[in-house]
């Protein structure tokens, strides 16, 4: 299985490339610098491996929500990508990617992510781990305010994402005891695009590159969840 996940959805700009079960990643935290980064980023990915785009199974992106030019970067360069070298694209969450970011850094199995959408409210969703050590949507992914952030299920949770520098005093207000701890500090990570993607792809969940658009929920009520990763 060999897939390229590129992640822009965030102050952060990665792209990684899954091989089997390695992944090798590009990563830097550069505002603004997507479009200057993103495809150096890919080039040198495939160079390494001694790969080219027809080599791939598929290709990834993180999907958002996040920025809307980030959300849209990545989807345009997936695309424009995808349809030259003629492979599927894996659309996936950018909150599934900061959740399985926080399982791979802090080991946390239950997470709420909470990227700040600006406008006094977060994007919003609950994950959990799954058997195959893999988060897995509770519910939906959703806009909202720190103070109506729909409470979790009963347990211990940890808070990830840039809503929690933003809104930490009210979201754990929010939540009572239910939170453990967060990080704000942290962004979505094309490695864990392409963790997910492989798990998605084998679900059958790839599209066609003009299907592989971008969420941004702000215009939408919820989001609901397709498959357990997506």
């Amino acid at each position: 299985m060999k897939i390229l996940a590129v992640e822009t959805s965030s102050e952060a700009c990665s792209a990684a490339l899954l091989i089997d079960a390695s992944i090798e990643e590009r990563f830097e935290i550069a505002p603004q610098r997507h479009t200057a980064l993103i495809l150096p980023m890919v080039d040198s990915l495939l160079q390494q491996a001694g790969l080219k785009l027809g080599d791939l199974d598929a290709l990834a992106f993180g999907c958002g929500p996040g920025s809307f030019t980030g959300v849209r970067i990545a989807a345009s360069v997936v695309q424009g990508l995808a349809f030259g070298a003629e492979r599927p694209v894996i659309p996936i969450s950018s909150l599934a990617v900061l959740a399985q970011g926080a399982h791979r850094t802090h080991g946390a199995a239950s997470v709420l992510t909470a990227a700040d959408a600006r406008m006094n409210e977060v994007y919003w969703a609950a994950y959990r781990l799954d058997q195959n050590g893999l988060m897995s949507l509770r519910g939906d992914e959703q806009v909202c305010t720190p103070a109506t952030a729909p409470a979790p299920e009963q347990g211990a949770w940890f808070g990830v994402g840039s809503g929690w520098q933003s809104y930490g005093a009210l979201l754990e207000a929010r939540l009572g005891g239910r939170l453990s701890g967060y990080q704000a500090d942290c962004y979505p990570q094309a490695r864990d695009v392409a963790r997910l993607a492989q798990s998605a792809y084998a679900q059958g969940a790839a599209v066609s590159a003009e299907h592989a658009l971008p969420v941004y929920l702000r215009n939408e009520v919820t989001w609901k969840k397709q498959g357990s990763q997506v």
